[in-house]
């Protein structure tokens, strides 16, 4: 049964998030249970065979980059990275919508939930989120930390979310870009989030959030990365752009999950995880592939945006009819190796993955310390031919620290961080391991096979790489392994597996020009440390090996 809102638990929860007398339904803190129940009652879903939800999120299938903004206001003025991505907001414009998203929720029934983001005690963040859809409310469950059963979680937030897919902004009148808006105001900490009920919104809200709040406070580095961790207890980290292969490479039967997507690493040494589930993606899902999701599948878990075979109920994970993000939500425990509390000390390992369309990239190098603040903060990946509508040839795709649509603060501010959590422990290693294209770029060479990474990786781990010798990019000055193995030694120099030597040079050299012309937004702010490890200046052709 709905609580009603005289009740003192939830009149205690939502006045201060200026919710005053409603006469909707409120439901708080129900099982997951209850809330498919009610998304049923609701027609936001259907179940799948697996026994998963499966609900559309209508006409926003992804976030939607340029409808987010962040309240400009005394405490974010000097601080926040102004721009194409924190988008400025006029804090009366949003009080204005706070007070006309709360009357629009007040004869409607709504569904709250206690929270947390942060799996070290110290450096969590309590939250209250308000739906208006169950699912929605089921996606915060899975998504965020989860309180012990029986404790007090009358709280008063440090942050909280309104999240009413079916309230639209008058943008005129509203200060947005159009109806859909997902608003961070870090003086009031709430978020505001309407006309879109892609759920990845309140996710990334959060972990935006974090990303200023975590370097401000705690001088904590929060990091767009998944993170596992070996028996011996030795931790990795890896960064890396959708289709670079962040999620197969991190999951590893040998090695517990600390979590798939969002962690810090805190002063004291430790990775953290900042979430209690995982939001993955399901395009082409096989058992066969990536079991570990697949069986995660089941009762309790959310599919999104999927289609079912047709005269059945189960998911067909090929059908892009929708969209080709197709996603799943579920608890972290729902993977057998999971880590919990999602708390590992700190890395010793930390890749970088790109998938190098260009076929110039080495499979794997080691960075120094220079060379790793200058790739974190270029996060290159490529796009191939067929990936998107128009793209006929490999495209560069850069991506500040591996997530620039989630820093709040300039970059630097986060190279910065990684490198003196370098200095901090001088034991870690920083590898770049290209999961693209060798012999070639896209249409000539062939991909990387998987493999061959995997073993790149696991000769990382177990330090089998500590007595190799290593050699500079000519171009890019990373250092490549002369051996690892299990893999052919040919394929860890990139130019011996090109045919044409000189087209190789030619196109090593173009790739370099697309970093340096993609930092020079950065340049000015940056140490002469970062600049270091740019990619070497000269043109000249490489003399044949």
């Amino acid at each position: 049964m709905p609580t009603p809102i005289s009740s003192p638990a939830v009149a205690d929860r939502l006045a201060p998030l200026g919710f005053g007398a409603t006469t909707g339904a409120v439901h708080l803190n129900l099982p997951p249970a209850t809330l498919v129940d009610h998304a049923l009652r609701r027609g936001e879903g259907e179940l799948t065979d697996t026994g998963a939800l499966m609900c559309d999120t209508g006409q926003f299938t992804g976030r939607s980059p340029k409808d987010r903004f962040i309240v400009r206001d005394a405490g974010t003025e000097s601080s926040v990275w102004w721009g194409d991505i924190n988008i400025p907001f006029a804090p009366e414009k949003f009080d204005q919508l706070h007070q006309k998203m709360v009357n629009y929720l007040a004869d409607k029934e709504v569904f709250v939930r206690d929270a947390y983001a942060g799996a070290h005690p110290a450096y969590q963040l309590r939250l209250r989120v308000v739906n208006e859809l169950a699912w929605h409310n089921l996606f915060c469950h899975n998504l965020f930390l989860r309180p012990a059963d029986g404790a007090d979680t009358a709280w008063l937030p440090d942050f909280s979310i309104i999240c009413a897919p079916g309230f639209e902004a008058d943008p005129a009148v509203d200060g947005t870009r159009q109806a859909n808006f997902a608003v961070i105001n870090f003086t009031k900490k709430m978020i505001l989030i309407g006309g879109t009920a892609y759920a990845g919104e309140m996710k990334k809200g959060i972990f935006g959030v974090l990303n200023y709040l975590l370097p401000h406070q705690h001088a904590t580095l929060p990091m767009h990365c998944s993170a596992n961790v070996g028996p011996q207890g030795d931790t990795a980290i890896f960064f890396g752009l959708s289709g670079t292969g962040k999620t197969t490479l991190s999951a590893d039967p040998n090695r517990g999950l600390i979590g798939d997507d969002e962690h810090g690493w805190t002063p004291g040494g430790e990775v953290f995880n900042f979430e209690g589930g995982c939001y993955a993606k399901v395009i082409d899902l096989s058992e066969e592939k990536e079991p570990e999701i697949w069986n995660a599948i089941r009762f309790g878990a959310i599919v999104e945006n999927t289609r079912f075979v047709p005269g059945t109920h189960t998911v067909d994970y090929a059908n892009k009819s929708v969209t080709e993000n197709t996603r799943t939500a579920y608890p972290i425990d729902f993977i057998a190796n999971a880590v919990e509390p999602g708390v590992a000390g700190a890395p010793q390992h930390i890749f970088f993955l790109t998938a190098d369309a260009f076929g110039v990239l080495p499979p794997i190098s080691r960075l120094d310390k220079s060379h790793a603040m200058y790739l974190f903060m270029s996060g290159y990946t490529a796009k191939v031919a067929g990936t998107e509508m128009g793209i006929t040839e490999p495209q560069t795709t850069f991506s500040a620290c591996f997530g620039a649509v989630f820093l709040p603060l300039h970059p630097t501010r986060y190279a910065e961080m990684l490198g003196q959590k370098m200095d901090e422990n001088p034991n870690v290693n920083v590898w770049l391991i290209n999961t693209g294209w060798t012999g070639g770029p896209y249409g000539t060479g062939h991909r990387m096979k998987l493999g061959y990474t995997r073993a790149m990786i696991t000769a990382a781990l177990n330090g089998q790489l500590d007595e190799v010798k290593f050699t500079p990019h000519p171009v890019f000055g990373v250092m490549v392994p002369g051996a690892v193995p299990g893999v052919p030694s040919e394929i860890l120099d990139p130019r011996r597996t090109w045919a044409d030597k000189a087209a190789y040079d030619q196109t090593a050299n173009a790739l370099a020009d697309k970093f340096v012309a993609n930092f020079e937004k950065y340049a000015a702010a940056a140490s002469e440390e970062i600049l270091a490890g740019a990619p070497r200046a000269h043109k000249a052709a490489v003399a044949v090996a």
